[in-house]
């Protein structure tokens, strides 16, 4: 099947990379219009290039006054795909207040921001879908070493849960998705800088039922299914994609 989104336009954060650029490149595979945002020059400028109909536009997902500047330059909005994200290791004992306010700012008060500013488009023109990347480290599996992380996460659920709510009479859905471990620059980042590589990505790895790391593809394609219309009965949920982490 293709053409899923066909007429769409559709607005991606994070989409210079891993999970939200494989998302913006499946949206627009799918006959969306598609704006990809990401506070990484270079890795927008990347992803224009081999994706020329892409539309990029340099955005800090956490700066709400410039959130506010790009909204005024869209006319419509029929789906908002969050995936601004931030990954801290360590327990509550490693987590200062700096470290929290960090995580929050970037995993779930941009998603604030970005959902405030562009759901009175999607009242005005009756409709729309808000797809959110929580984890399966929230409220749905603790996880060792992501104390803020998961908290931050959790928090990705309730607001979700909480716009479903208060915007279904106006046709507006929202749900999120939890991935399990995803190979994406990040991931590989977070290996490179453990002090033991090698054994890093073997844990990773055995955490995962299925003896493998997800793709960003694998959860682009659910993502594709919650912006388009086959999903026009689904809102407040949130979706595992995680290897069977949560069996």
């Amino acid at each position: 099947m293709s053409g899923r989104l066909e007429g769409k336009k559709i607005i991606v954060t994070a989409a210079g990379q891993g999970i939200g650029k494989a998302t913006a490149i499946a949206f627009h595979n799918e006959g969306a219009s598609v704006v990809a945002t990401d506070l990484n020059d270079k890795t927008l400028a990347d992803l224009n290039k081999e994706y020329p109909n892409i539309k990029v536009n340099t955005l800090d997902s956490t700066d709400n006054n410039a959130i506010l500047e790009f909204v005024k330059t869209l006319d419509k909005v029929d789906v908002l795909f969050n995936a601004v994200g931030f990954v801290h290791h360590g327990t509550i004992l490693d987590c200062e207040e700096k470290d929290w306010d960090f995580s929050f700012d970037v995993n779930i008060k941009s998603m604030y921001f970005m959902c405030k500013a562009i759901i009175p488009l999607m009242v005005k023109q009756n409709g729309g879908s808000i797809i959110n990347i929580s984890s399966i480290a929230s409220s749905l599996k603790g996880l060792p070493n992501r104390f803020v992380y998961g908290a931050s996460k959790a928090a990705i659920i309730g607001l979700t849960k909480s716009i479903a709510s208060d915007f279904v009479k106006q046709n507006i859905r929202c749900n999120s998705i939890a991935p399990g471990t995803v190979f994406s620059p990040s991931w590989q980042d977070r290996v490179n800088q453990s002090p033991d590589p090698v054994q890093a990505k073997k844990d990773f790895i055995a955490r995962q039922p299925m003896g493998r790391l997800g793709t960003a593809e694998e959860i682009a394609a659910m993502a594709i299914y919650l912006a388009g219309d086959e999903s026009t009965f689904t809102t407040g949920n949130t979706f595992s994609v995680d290897g069977g982490m949560t069996i």
